[in-house]
């Protein structure tokens, strides 16, 4: 059946619309010869080969992710150069992502993330919500390095695009169940109809089940459990050849348990034991009045809307319009001393709203390329939560509410100026206004009365509101040169740009700058690479070296502070700094060797250079002392494919290893909850029928059962903030072990 997208012209010109990304370890045979096939990218907003699109750039596909059996957006770091991607600390479903070291770590309001990710091209503006799960999904590409004059938001540190499948023009669907460890049950269906020669409806159910990891102890509830429901509905209205219009919405609910840190420590109050299992916990605040004014529930859900408009006014020009609208909120409960009484506790209630608006103009001639935009962006982002520290009988609550409103112009344009000589050029125009309205008090006893408590309040530490605008342009300038049809050279330029922002947990009456905010953030970043295909098209070698200077890095974190002067640490406020300059280098290596017509090898490295050259504090360089975070040096990747025909169909075995260099969760080292150097094995076992209905896998994850940290909390009495009377340093980790089969029917 031929896909949608190859009906017309004008699906070969949009950005992101639609791509028909071959599977990577795929052959051509004939009776002569066999090669790797074409992979078709979207991500300089046209269809290409991977191998002609100068820039650093991963792309996989759903059949790609399907046979390796990956099942959320954080699996990718394990095969994509200079990533990292992780659930946030005490979250099972907030995405922490850094690309070549640039990224943000806290999920806090007003924080902007530092990689932007895409969903069906709609900018994600927080990170709630975002460990996606992979189904219904047509590619995943990821673009390393700044971004901003091709589309969307203007993002320094690189873009991760989620595309999901088109809507076929005649019926069909799948069905898919997953059963594993920890009772793991998946059940995914798609189905996608028309109703006349030019409408098309379909929609995806999906639910993710599985137990924990651990136990809680204390609650009797899950450790590390999942319990997701989503869905998706979308249509399309195809009224002539040269005009589309796209309308989709989705819908996700996710009521897994609170997840508790790790502790490392014995309680020093409580006399509790350290416990043997890493992924069990005696974390209590579900039950205890700390979290009652949330009725001790973890819920999240996210919702959103997207229509596109595609107007093809010739077979040059292409007029694009994307509209869009999301909103979530997360009662999460966090226990950050992760013991049955209440010595550090938190109710919090995270509140997000966004509207976009993107209008493109695509020009497509055989010497000229040209896209030209406008972006306007309106949310807002609501933090709320009380900080109990109930063997000192004292809460800290804090509401603040972070509002961004963005507009910008961009153009990127290519102009060949000779069949093999090309040289881009592009800008973007960005104005940010960004403003705080913050207001925090303690109280005496369990809760502030703002969740249910009665206590007398002690005094307000932080009532102000805020609001600057920030501008900037950000250009970009790249040359590449194609000595073959097989051979790309390039080297370029870009320019990333972070508004300053306010710290929303920030004390003003405490620390009066904190109503200024922070500067923004700039990102030089220089790139040379080579693409390359040889061997009679049966091996693929891409590399990047990059340099990047990067100027008054945002970092936030939190420090104890002690009211009234009785030695003790009973309440904490937020700190944001600009770190002076950092120095980011690296070497990135991808390739795909096609050794036999049914034998493949894909290789991944990433080799990095990573200093903060300045940071002053309080008067003094700390810069010896501190780290760029969650960015291993050292990056490596190799996965082994077979395939042959058994049993009337096609069996595809995967063994792929990865490896990761010492990961530090925060710029100041903590060797408690930082991660070692580690790798892991995963393999796979695919099998699909001779007319591709059928599809059943066997899948193995981390199979060496490895215990990776993946972030934590340090507030014990050897950090640098001690909060509590229990030693409160908690470290959060990986999926162990883990066996799933599946079954796939599609229709």
């Amino acid at each position: 059946m031929k896909p949608i997208c190859t009906r017309t012209p004008l699906f070969l010109a949009l950005a992101a619309s639609c791509a028909v990304t071959a599977p990577q370890v795929a052959a051509q045979a004939t009776s002569k010869q066999f090669a790797l096939e074409e992979v078709v990218v979207t991500a300089r907003r046209r269809a290409e080969n991977l191998q002609d699109v100068p820039i650093a750039v991963t792309a996989l596909s759903g059949e790609e992710l399907a046979l390796k059996g990956s099942s959320d957006i954080t699996e990718l770091a394990l095969s994509v150069p200079s990533v990292t991607l992780e659930a946030s600390r005490a979250t099972t479903n907030t995405l922490t992502a850094f690309i070549r070291g640039v990224g943000q770590q806290d999920p806090v309001a007003g924080f902007e993330q530092g990689v932007g990710l895409y969903l069906d091209d709609v900018y994600l503006a927080r990170p709630q919500g975002n460990v996606l799960d992979i189904y219904d999904v047509e590619r995943i590409e990821i673009l390393r390095g700044p971004q901003g004059t091709l589309y969307g938001r203007n993002t320094i540190g690189g873009a991760i695009k989620y595309v999901t499948r088109r809507l076929d023009d005649e019926f069909s669907g799948s069905l898919k169940a997953t059963y594993g460890s920890y009772d793991q049950t998946d059940l995914v269906g798609t189905v996608s109809a028309p109703l006349g020669d030019s409408f098309r409806v379909g929609g995806t159910l999906a639910s993710f089940q599985r137990d924990g990891y651990g136990d809680n102890l204390t609650t009797g509830q899950d450790q590390y459990d999942k319990d997701i429901f989503a869905y998706r509905l979308s249509a399309e209205w195809e009224p002539t050849d040269s005009l589309l219009f796209r309308f989709a919405y989705d819908n996700t609910e996710d009521d897994s348990s609170p997840v508790a840190g790790y502790r490392v420590y014995p309680g020093a109050f409580s006399g509790t034991p350290v416990l043997k299992d890493i992924y069990d916990s005696t974390a209590g605040a579900a039950d205890q009045p700390s979290t009652a004014g949330i009725g001790g529930r973890n819920e999240f859900e996210a919702d959103g809307w997207m229509l596109s408009v595609d107007w093809e006014l010739s077979e040059t020009i292409t007029l694009r319009s994307i509209t869009a609208d999301r909103e979530d909120e997360f009662n999460t409960v966090i226990d950050f001393d992760g013991l049955a009484g209440m010595d550090l506790d938190a109710p919090g209630i995270y509140d997000n709203e966004q509207f976009s608006q993107e209008f493109q103009l695509l020009y497509n001639s055989e010497r000229i390329q040209l896209v030209a935009g406008l972006y306007y962006l309106d949310a807002s982002a609501g933090t709320e939560f009380d900080v109990v520290l109930g063997n000192i009988g004292v809460s800290a609550y804090s509401n603040g509410v972070a509002k961004t409103e963005s507009w910008s112009a961009f153009a990127d344009l290519t102009y060949n100026l000779t069949e093999q000589l090309s040289l881009a050029v592009g800008g973007r125009y960005t104005e940010d206004t960004r403003s705080a309205d913050v207001y925090r008090a303690s109280y005496l006893g369990i809760n502030s009365p703002a969740f249910g408590g009665t206590g007398v309040q002690l005094g307000v530490t932080s009532d102000y509101s805020a609001e600057k605008t920030f501008y900037d342009f950000s250009p970009r300038i790249n040359l590449s040169y194609h000595w073959n049809d097989d051979i790309t050279t390039y080297a370029g330029y870009s320019q990333g740009f972070k508004a300053g922002m306010f710290d929303p947990r920030g004390a003003n009456f405490v620390f009066a700058d904190v109503e200024d905010g922070v500067a923004p953030e700039n990102l030089d970043s220089f790139e040379v690479g080579l693409k390359s295909r040889y061997w009679n098209g049966r091996a693929v070698t891409n590399i990047a070296l990059f340099y990047s200077e990067y100027t008054d890095m945002q970092v936030p974190g939190s420090a104890g502070l002690d009211t009234n002067a009785d030695g003790i640490n009973d309440t904490f406020v937020g700190t944001l700094y600009n770190a002076g300059k950092s120095e980011i280098s690296g070497i990135e290596i991808e390739g795909n060797f096609l050794l036999t017509e049914n034998f493949s090898v894909q290789v991944a490295a990433s080799f990095l250079d990573t200093n903060i050259k300045e940071w002053i504090v309080d008067g003094v360089d700390v810069s010896d002392d501190v780290v760029i975070q969650n960015t291993p040096e050292e990056m490596g990747y190799i996965a082994l494919n077979y395939n042959r025909d058994l049993f009337s169909g096609n069996t595809n075995f995967n063994l792929n290893w990865s490896y990761k260099g010492d990961v530090a969760q925060f710029e100041t080292p903590v060797p408690e909850i930082d991660q070692d150097a580690y790798d892991t094995i995963n393999a796979s076992i695919v099998w699909t029928s001779a007319s591709g209905d059928w599809l059943l896998g066997l899948n193995g994850k981390n199979l060496t059962d490895e215990e990776i940290k993946t972030s934590g909390y340090c507030f014990g009495f050897t950090c640098p903030s001690a909060l509590g009377l229990e030693n409160n340093t908690t470290v959060f980790y990986a999926p162990p072990r883990t066996i799933s089969a599946s079954v796939e029917y599609k229709f």
